[in-house]
């Protein structure tokens, strides 16, 4: 789990994830939406391919990149706790507020 949170700490790569989650797309159109330099993107690439988060084939010259979100299965498990917890907080808040409009009237 601790490769994919460093893979996402970065801005560049969790903007990779998120046109890899509309679909496939070339390491060429993913530098063209990246205002870094095509060496930096190809970088990122290979963080997110470590941490298995992305996977490549290839076709003829090009390498085609898809999302694998199976490996953001682990952190979302590991989330649900704090996502519990504040669902929780917000239903609280859901009660004081009812109860503050209550008083009003």
């Amino acid at each position: 789990m601790d490769a994919v949170l460093q893979a996402l700490a970065d801005l560049s790569r969790r903007t990779v994830l998120e046109i890899l989650r509309e679909g496939p797309a070339t390491a060429g159109e993913l530098a063209d939406a990246l205002p870094i330099a095509r060496p930096g993107v190809s970088r990122h690439l290979r963080v997110l391919r470590e941490a298995g988060l992305v996977e490549a084939r290839q076709e003829a010259q090009r390498r085609i990149y898809t999302l694998r979100p199976e490996a953001l299965v682990e952190v979302d498990t590991w989330l649900a706790g704090y996502r519990a917890l504040w669902e929780h907080r917000l239903d609280a808040l859901h009660t004081e507020i009812a109860r503050g409009k209550k008083e009003q009237r």
